[in-house]
């Protein structure tokens, strides 16, 4: 039996130590300094802006740029997004330009730079910008149909229409095509229009815009199957576009079914109350059906809203004159000539406004400029020579009938024109008063519920020209035709990090605005 002792001395044996490991004996390297990574929190930064998170994401930027010493390209880029959707253009301006000077060879950069630019209404020094960063990336629609915005601002339409083909060829866009449409517009070419908007109908034909405003254009030119097809196909694939009923309401009012308009109207001011061309409308389809108080009252609602609309100033002086308040009458075409003052028509209804004001010498004055003016309205020269043989100057009186002749033949040689009954009537009165015999031609009489404008001998020289707001009134209705909105192709995911792109200019939706009329603005995300 062992003894406990030698048991213990048995156990407690030293061991053989094992030889140490080489790498062990390796002395231990010390740890590098940290660089500070600049993209650490770039994803970040773009979850919070495209969640539209933007106080949490300014304060992530914030950290990020205190981190890197402000070289952190990605967040400057956001903040001056930031910036501009806040309304601080200026200070994104400069934060863009430092991503310029950071990646000068970034076109990105420098298309937000020259967009900052643009907002500011520097539109010269962002086609400079623009020119550079085609340089970079002579691919880009983007910056092709950019150039050709700002070119229209500078009212350069040759290179603008250059520059928007260019972006066609690279790419087509239904924004391309409405811009270089307004080109035309502008230009008064109005067939040429018509064609680049058939060309985006014929590339996006579920757009319901396009097809209206080409309805529209349809409309203008008194070619009314075409527009009644474009604009029902608007309808079929949108039935409250209110601008297509709009339309609409005008052709019915156009025929003289004043109650289906309304009916058409009433629609309307549901979803777009505060239009001016549907208040407008609205008076002038009372003013058809002779409740001259309710039209008056329409008118003034849409001069309200809209007070720098010669269209329906004219409306409302010649809805006065027909109620004989001459007063009033002559202040709202005082208005609309100061607005519009190379329309005869503005200047001859004035005149009627001055005689029945007893005011012979300037009814003369305004008689003369609305002859020099207007080349094709007989009714001008008729008005004239009432005055002029009333106030006894007869030499002046036959020299406008003869002239008022002489309209007449033309316009009954280029169309089948039937004149109003009382201007027929009255002419061939004053004829026999000039003793020039009653054998003027002229075709059969028609009744017309047009308007009648009110002459010195107290006699009514019909209205001959359509009062404005029944038909031609659409041209306020003509929408400048707001961009079909899609996504633009290449927008970066989250796992990229790609900045936000840079999105082309396109025209103000605005339903106000006359198809002759071009104004864009800058799309924001």
């Amino acid at each position: 039996m062992t003894e406990p002792g030698n048991f213990e001395r048995h156990c407690l044996l030293p061991r053989t130590p094992f030889p140490a490991s080489a790498e062990s004996r390796k002395p231990r390297l010390k740890k590098g300094q940290e660089f500070p990574i600049l993209e650490k929190q770039n994803w970040l930064i773009h979850l919070h802006y495209i969640r539209k998170d933007y106080e949490a994401c300014k304060a992530v930027i914030k950290e990020q740029l205190q981190e890197t010493q402000g070289l952190c390209e990605y967040a400057i880029y956001v903040q001056a997004l930031i910036f501009r959707l806040e309304g601080n253009i200026q200070e994104s301006l400069e934060l863009f330009q430092t991503c310029a000077v950071l990646s000068p060879q970034c076109a990105d950069n420098l298309k937000q730079v020259a967009r900052s630019l643009f907002l500011l209404g520097k539109h010269k020094a962002a086609t400079e910008v623009y020119n550079e960063a085609a340089k970079l990336n002579q691919k880009d629609w983007e910056i092709c149909h950019n150039l050709g915005v700002c070119y229209i601002y500078l009212k350069q339409f040759s290179k603008a229409q250059e520059q928007l083909h260019n972006a066609l060829h690279l790419n087509r866009h239904d924004l391309t095509y409405i811009m270089l449409g307004k080109i035309h517009l502008l230009e008064g070419d109005l067939d040429k229009a018509i064609e680049i908007y058939k060309k985006a109908v014929e590339f996006s034909p579920e757009n319901t815009e396009l097809l209206t405003t080409l309805g529209l254009l349809y409309l203008q030119l008194g070619i009314y199957q075409k527009a009644f097809e474009h604009l029902g196909n608007a309808l079929t694939y949108d039935p409250t576009n209110y601008k297509a009923i709009l339309a609409a309401g005008s052709m019915m009012q156009t025929h003289g079914d004043f109650d289906v308009a309304l009916t058409k109207y009433r629609v309307v001011a549901c979803a777009v109350p505060e239009s001016p061309p549907l208040w407008n409308n609205i008076g002038m389809c009372f003013f058809g059906k002779k409740k001259y108080v309710a039209a008056i009252s329409c008118l003034k609602r849409a001069n309200y809203l809209a007070p720098f609309d010669w269209k329906i100033l004219y409306n409302l002086g010649l809805v006065h004159l027909t109620m004989q308040q001459y007063a009033s009458a002559f202040h709202f075409l005082s208005a609309a000539i100061n607005l519009q003052p190379k329309m005869g028509e503005l200047y001859m209804l004035l005149a009627v406004a001055l005689t029945n004001l007893e005011d012979p010498e300037n009814a003369k004055r305004a008689y003369a400029e609305a002859v020099r003016l207007d080349k094709c309205n007989p009714l001008v020269n008729l008005n004239y020579a009432v005055l002029l043989y009333n106030q006894g100057e007869k030499k002046g009186a036959l020299a406008q009938y003869q002239e008022m002749e002489k309209k007449v033949n033309l316009l009954k040689d280029s169309s089948s024109l039937e004149f109003d009954s009382e201007m027929v009537e009255m002419a061939q009165k004053l004829g026999a008063a000039l003793q020039v015999g009653e054998a003027l031609v002229w075709t059969k009489p028609v009744k017309d519920t047009k308007s009648k404008h009110r002459t010195t001998s107290a006699s009514k020289a019909g209205g001959f020209q359509q009062p404005l707001g029944s038909n031609q009134a659409l041209g306020q209705a003509m929408s400048s035709a707001a961009a079909h909105r899609k996504l633009p192709s290449g927008a970066g995911g989250v796992s990229q990090l790609s900045k936000p792109p840079s999105l082309p200019l396109e025209p103000e939706p605005t339903t106000e605005a006359h198809p002759t009329e071009a104004s864009a603005q800058i799309r924001e995300k």
